[in-house]
């Protein structure tokens, strides 16, 4: 049985380590996905400030994270003397999340990264989206010939209608995510399938002197 995993990072670091509980080392991610599931394949779709490095939408699927880092890199050895203390501490928290994402290339997942957006709300509040729901819908319908069973790492309702679809084609399709993350509608369409994320605590915790 050949198995993909597909990652919605947003749902299922929502919030970070104060949300969560507790730090998710990525290498024994992966490693377990492969050991326990035999994933073949795992695509990790998540989004990433670009400070306008020139993403052509056209031509890339994700964001070349190597280059951006860079681009990146490079802004910060220019430009450091022009940028006030808070910008600098803002860039550097980018640059820390590409070097984190390069780090998750190098484990060996697929990165299907899109830039950060920003926008004002009805109230003129500004706002930041990068949301890639409609990505890992696409991938998951793209690749299905490839796979026999999904392994979803989310708990987003908007998933159900191509989920549903998948199985209606004869996929397996597993649910691994964090309960109090996942939409009621979800669960009662796993059922057996659904995990929760959080019983993996001690076999996916990150060492507090780690990093990814």
């Amino acid at each position: 049985m050949r198995s993909y995993a597909f990652i919605d990072a947003s749902n299922l670091s929502y919030g970070g380590k104060k949300s969560l509980g507790w730090s998710i080392d990525h290498a024994k991610l992966l490693h377990y996905l492969k050991e326990k599931y035999g994933v073949e394949k795992a695509y990790y779709f998540g989004g990433v400030e670009v400070h306008r490095f020139p993403f052509d939408y056209l031509e890339h699927d994700t964001v070349p994270i190597k280059e951006l880092e860079i681009y990146l890199s490079g802004l910060v050895r220019t430009r450091s003397k022009e940028m006030t203390e808070a910008q600098l501490v803002l860039m550097d928290r980018h640059l820390r999340r590409v070097r984190f994402y390069c780090k998750l290339a190098k484990f060996g997942y697929n990165l299907v990264l899109k830039p950060v957006k920003t926008y004002e709300d009805n109230d003129g509040v500004p706002r930041r989206k990068a949301n890639c729901d409609v990505d890992l819908s696409f991938f998951l319908m793209r690749d299905k010939e490839e796979f026999d069973r999904a392994v979803i790492l989310s708990g987003d309702g908007d998933f159900l209608p191509v989920l549903k679809h998948l199985r209606k084609e004869g996929k397996e399709v597993l649910l691994l995510a964090r309960s109090d993350r996942t939409a009621r509608e979800i669960k009662q369409f796993a059922g057996s399938e659904f995990r929760d994320f959080q019983y993996l605590r001690e076999r996916l915790r990150q060492d507090e002197r780690e990093g990814a």
